[in-house]
């Protein structure tokens, strides 16, 4: 593990995930379409580079700037919530574009620059991935995709020395998580702590997942130990899923 490739890397997830890998002595690149946010995580080993993972042109330039990468993550997601019959082509194009399109890009390019490996390709998916989830269909469905994009693809490199492999996290204690409960907020008039509890509510063990625990995950994938582990969506959500 040498040189790590992060998208969505200025907050939640990817933060906690540049952190815990430059941690472990890696080479951290974050790339996210917020400049102000990237340089707030970035320093020491980790460095920045603005891209737009849902555009091909940038996807080619950030792995050109980044070098040849050992672990790549695919991070980057939107989530919107919406009654099915209310989401507008444009969301669902907008959700399509970075989650699905844009981890596409993310591991089409790393897996060209790895060649032959020894490499690690990894999506973050969500457990939405894997089950349906009320007021977010399109949501649900881009991450669908990405769990059957990493299996399809795991079982091309089986011949390899490269794995990819989905962590599939449940609700997490990050930015995109205090955006659900604004929602929830928003659409029955609880407070802040009794929308928090409806969430929790739906997970067996009551709480929030921490980002660091999906970092813990990840870097066992990256490991020596893990080369046996692909194509599988690993679910980080308290029994759930």
């Amino acid at each position: 593990m040498r040189r790590v490739l992060i998208t969505g890397g200025g907050s939640g997830i990817g933060a906690d995930l540049a952190r815990g890998f430059a941690e472990a002595g890696a080479e951290v690149v974050i790339a996210g379409r917020r400049a102000g946010a990237l340089d707030a995580v970035a320093g020491g080993l980790i460095r920045a580079i603005p891209a737009d993972v849902s555009d091909e042109a940038s996807v080619a330039e950030l792995f050109r700037q980044a070098g040849p990468c050992d672990v790549v993550i695919a991070n980057a997601g939107i989530a919107d919530s919406a009654p099915l019959g209310r989401v507008t082509l444009a969301q669902w194009n907008a959700i399509m574009a970075v989650n699905l399109t844009g981890t596409f890009l993310t591991l089409r390019e790393g897996l060209r620059q790895m060649g032959a490996g020894p490499g690690r390709l990894i999506a973050i998916a969500s457990v939405a991935g894997l089950r349906g989830v009320a007021y977010a269909a399109p949501y649900a469905a881009s991450k669908h995709a990405v769990v059957g994009l990493v299996r399809s693809l795991a079982l091309e490199l089986g011949g390899t020395q490269i794995t990819a492999n989905a962590i599939c996290p449940g609700y997490t204690d990050t930015d995109m998580t205090t955006r659900t409960l604004d929602n929830i907020m928003a659409r029955t008039g609880r407070d802040r702590q009794a929308a928090l509890q409806a969430l929790t509510d739906t997970t067996p063990q009551n709480r929030l997942i921490a980002p660091s625990e999906i970092t813990a995950a990840a870097l066992f994938l990256s490991s020596d130990q893990a080369r046996g582990i692909n194509g599988q969506a690993i679910t980080i959500s308290g029994g759930d899923a």
